[in-house]
């Protein structure tokens, strides 16, 4: 039997929070863990870090109780358990924030905080408790807001409340930054340094190593679900860590792709032009305005084009207007009023892949056949089809051990890669793609961003807009900023497009 308040080797005299000892997992014939071994000291941030498909959020689900082990050992505060439930887990004062949020979107906050509780629902007494929360913590929040008109990042900000209403100490977080701004990841990562500071523990699910290196004290790495680095955060780099979690230095992608896939502060300066002559306008939006279900403009007036062999990135803070945009260039969207004139060959690669782009329960077959949905006649060709999904998993380093598994079976990065793919293989004239490399790790981010600007070499029209500037930056050849719903170009300067973002200073 694993001692379960064996310590590791940075600091012996201190009783770990949580241990995790020797974990193997399997899914059939597929290991998501092979005897991994995470070890978190308490009023610590702990970042855990790997490759898409490596094991971290299956390793993070067993410690939350989502998932049972088929082997090892777990332990909280020197004391061996084992859970039934997440119930169990939240007693012990673990809460979970997942990539993927579990909110109701037609409640309240009040109505999303008490879930769950125990006895008959109090409406002021949830209200109370989240005001309550938001006094102690700093994560203020408006208990009468319905979720579905919150941004993102107080969406993000609730599930934290929700932890905190459960009275959990230890938090993990499973890409919290992903489709943050920074201004938000700035507020993120200092909330989680101080509840830290104030004692708390949290277990941080990250890519972006830059992110990790500024908050986190320790490290550890998994790869293939095994442990294979753990080091105090102050005696590694981003490249020593992207080292570990690929077991090779990533020496295959453009400078600059790297750059923004490990999250270095540097700008990535201009970006890799197109080899190909900019070709004839295939998106053009002519006036078009979008006024949502409750009335409000939400786009106004949107003039713009893109040309086939070139990339548009669309920079913008949460709730800019961006998401309508994206959308009437992918033909999802008809404007309300103005012209939009959009191909019929455009893929769309949408920000909530489970939501939108995927159907968790049908094979990666049946989610190809999803790519002609509504324009396909006849049979359904489903052994070119099984043949066409092999060699998109080839092609796109999709990881899964057949084309027959369910989509849910795949990581969220496995995931996200095989919806881009997919895209892509349909031929499209024109792709729009938004925060295409939420949730990839250091190489698929690299590939995506590869992708992209061979899809624009390729003569197709390319729109992308992501979360991460930088990102932009990096692989747009112009920029065009959406702003309290009105868009117009940009400079291809940071500064420039940062004040833009916020409808600041005079040349914005």
């Amino acid at each position: 039997m694993i001692d379960p308040r064996r310590t590791d080797a940075h600091d012996a005299t201190v009783m770990p929070r949580l241990a995790l000892h020797d974990v193997s997992r399997r899914y059939g014939a597929v290991v998501a863990l092979d005897a991994a071994s995470l070890v978190v000291r308490p009023g610590t941030v702990h970042a855990l870090l790997g490759e898409n498909g490596a094991g971290k959020s299956t390793l993070m689900k067993i410690a939350f109780g989502l998932e049972r082990p088929d082997s090892g050992a777990l332990a909280v505060d020197g004391r061996a358990v084992t859970w039934r439930s997440p119930r169990d887990a939240m007693a012990a004062g673990i809460g979970m924030v997942q990539q993927h949020f579990s909110l109701v979107a037609a409640m309240t906050v009040a109505e999303n905080v008490a879930l769950g509780g125990a006895g008959r629902f109090d409406r002021d007494a949830a209200r109370a408790a989240v005001r309550a929360i938001g006094g102690r913590s700093g994560l203020v929040l408006d208990p009468d807001a319905r979720v579905a008109d919150l941004p993102v990042g107080t969406q993000q900000r609730l599930e934290i409340v929700k932890a905190l209403a459960r009275d959990a100490r230890t938090l993990i977080l499973d890409e919290p930054t992903a489709v943050l701004a920074p201004a938000e990841v700035d507020e993120l990562l200092s909330w989680l340094r101080r509840f830290a500071t104030d004692g708390g523990t949290v277990i941080l699910i990250a890519h972006k190593l830059a992110e990790v290196l500024r908050v986190a004290d320790e490290v550890t790495v998994l790869r293939r679900g095994r442990t294979v680095h753990t080091a105090r955060a102050h005696d590694v780099t981003a490249a020593t860590l992207a080292a570990a979690m690929l077991g090779a230095p990533l020496a295959s992608a453009p400078r600059g792709d790297v750059a923004t896939a490990t999250g270095e502060s540097e700008a990535p300066g201009e970006p890799t032009r197109s080899r190909a002559p900019r070709g004839a306008p295939v998106l053009v939006l002519d006036g078009a305005a979008v006024t949502d279900a409750r009335g409000v403009t939400v786009l106004r007036d949107a003039t713009m084009q893109v040309h086939g062999g070139e990339i548009v990135g669309i920079a913008a803070v949460e709730g800019a207007g961006q998401h309508e945009l994206l959308r009437l260039l992918a033909g999802r969207l008809a404007p309300t009023r103005g012209r939009a004139t959009i191909p019929d060959a455009v893929g769309f690669v949408p920000e909530d892949r489970h939501r939108d782009a995927v159907v968790l329960d049908a094979t990666l077959i049946e989610n190809l056949a999803l790519r002609d949905a509504g324009a396909r006649t006849g049979l359904v060709p489903w052994n070119a089809l099984a043949r066409d999904a092999d060699a998109l998993m080839a092609a796109r380093d999709v990881r899964a051990t057949a084309a027959t598994v369910p989509m849910r079976a795949l990581s969220g990065g496995n995931q996200q890669k095989f919806v881009l793919g997919r895209e892509l293989a349909g031929s499209p004239v024109a792709l729009v793609v938004e925060n295409p490399t939420r949730g990839l790790d250091i190489r698929a981010t690299a590939d995506v961003l590869t992708a992209l600007r061979d899809a624009r070499d390729a003569g197709v029209a390319v729109v992308i807009h992501s979360s991460d500037l930088d990102e932009v930056l990096a692989v747009a050849d112009r920029i065009v900023v959406c702003a309290a719903g009105v868009v117009r170009e940009v400079a291809h300067d940071r500064d420039a497009v940062g004040r833009a973002m916020l409808a600041a200073g005079s040349d914005a």
